[in-house]
This record gives C-alpha cells, structure tokens and sequence, in this order.
C-alpha cells in the first residue's frame, strides 16, 4: 500500500490537490488528525484492493494534533508503512489574494491578527515538514487545471523514481539504542569531548566540538569506510523495496561524538544526493 501525505501553506491548492488525486485512484481523505494517521495506514492495508493508495490532506486546520505528525510518520516507518509528503506552497502575496478572493478567514486567523501575520506564523509551523518533503509544489502561478496537471506529472515521476530516505539518530548509550535503527554504529572508540573543560559544556553542534571529533584521523576513516558501506547497501536495500534507513550513531552521553559525526554524515550523503535528516535524540540529557 502507499499513503501520500498532502500538506502545505493554507489557500495553496490542497483541497484542488486531493480532487485529482482521487480521480487518479487514490482513496481520499482531508482534514485527518495526526493521532489518526497509524490506525488509518493499518486500516487501508487490511481492507485490500480499494484502499491500496491512499491520499491525506493534513494541515494546521488539526490544531495541537498536528504537532504530533512528526511523531506519527516514526510509528509508519517503524513498521514499514511507505509514505510520502507532497507540499504545496505559493508566495504570501497570492495567498493574501487566494484568502480576499474567497472571502475566508485563515485557519490561523483570530480577532486582531491580520492575514498575513496568519500565514507568516503557519510558514513557521510548517518549516520543517517542508524540508522532507518529497514532491514540492508552488501553486502561485497555477490555475485548477494546470495544477492537476502538475500534480499527475509529479506523481507518475516520483513512483517510477522513489529514493529511499536515510535517518541519522545521535544517541547517548546511557539512555538505550534507538530500537528503530537498521544499522547501530558506536563512536565510543574516540576521544571524549566531555573530558576537555572547555568543551564539557557545549554539544556537538558547536563548531569546536565538532573539529575536535570530526578532525581526528581515527575519525576520518572512519566516516570514509562507513559512507563505503553506505553506498554499497542503500542501492540494494531500493532492490528489496525498502524506503527508509534508520542509522544510530552513539556514545556515551549523545551530546558530543554522535551528534558532530551525525551531522557529518548527513553531509556526506547530502551531497551524494540522498534524501536525508537527523535527529539528536539525547542532546539536551534527560
């Protein structure tokens, strides 16, 4: 089965956007919670033929719950449940004229708060889905056919071309591997940071952190030998239909060595074009 996530800035086409893919043959549904999300994919996988794809429009209408989304996409990876995310968005001009034309408030809107500041404070909220997103949109120039058009273009690609997303999990072993993780690397076998004074404090996203343990040799070949790795198993991985690759990188705390060597991964791999994020799971200790 595949679920297809339709998000994006309020009055950029969503509703446009979900019309056609029902006529392309998804099963749709708008306006879904995010606690929803898992039970939905588990559903549409067992009840067959008819609910194969599925199409969700999910936005800042759900309110609090939206903020569990992201939450929700972990529990669908964990039990290999593919997804993706289309996000549509246009520029704040057009949307204040899509939101006048209409005469419709803003799902943001409240007395006193103008239009736009509804759509700068909704482009704050959606920032970071928008980074992993998989098919991006901008509807400003785009009337109802020419975005149907767009969106079937868009979607034929990305299914003959899905490429598989890699998540680098920093962690401290003091708090327990991350059980989501394909592949458990441990980076224990350098130098601690913690142990110098003036680096004790800072984390791994500090630029000293980060050349204390990214600048040593052991480091370096490391991250030559796994990146090696890397690209010898993720085209095999897509062979086997898997979409996502969950990478834990640990040490002891996971605020130093894991965090600036997770980071240098997602780099590495950025750069050989992979579709990638990072979370510091125990940054901030617990």
């Amino acid at each position: 089965m595949e679920v297809l996530i339709v998000t994006g800035m309020s009055g950029a086409g969503k509703t446009e956007a979900l019309k056609c893919l029902e006529d392309l043959g998804y099963y749709a549904i708008d306006n879904l919670p995010a606690p929803l999300l898992e039970k939905i994919a588990e559903l549409s996988s067992a009840l067959g033929r008819k609910f194969e794809r599925v199409a969700l429009v999910m936005d800042v209408r759900g309110g609090r719950s939206f903020e569990e989304l992201f939450s929700e996409l972990e529990l669908l990876r964990s039990k290999t449940i593919p997804y993706r995310i289309v996000f549509l968005d246009a520029s704040d001009e057009v949307l204040v004229r899509r939101f006048s034309e209409t005469r419709r408030m803003h799902p943001l809107e409240s007395p006193g708060k103008r239009v736009v500041e509804a759509i700068a404070e909704e482009r704050e909220l959606l920032s970071e889905l928008r980074e992993v997103a998989d098919i991006f949109i901008d509807t400003s120039n785009l009337n109802i056919h020419q975005l149907a058009d767009v969106i079937r273009k868009e979607i034929q690609l990305s299914e003959k071309k899905q490429m598989m997303k890699v998540t680098i999990v920093s962690f401290g072993y003091k708090y327990g591997i991350p059980l989501d993780a394909d592949i458990i690397l441990d980076a224990r076998f350098l130098p601690n940071p913690y142990w110098v004074e003036e680096l004790r404090e800072l984390d791994g996203l500090d630029e000293r952190v980060r050349k204390f343990v990214i600048e040593k040799k052991d480091s370096q070949e490391f991250l030559e030998k796994f990146v090696d790795l890397i690209t010898f198993l993720i085209p095999r991985y897509e062979e086997e239909r898997k979409t996502y690759l969950t990478i834990g990188i640990g040490c002891t705390g996971g605020k130093h060595r894991s965090v600036a060597l997770a980071e240098e991964i997602r780099r590495i791999l950025s750069n050989n074009k992979l579709i990638t994020q990072v979370i510091h799971r125990d940054i901030e200790g617990k």
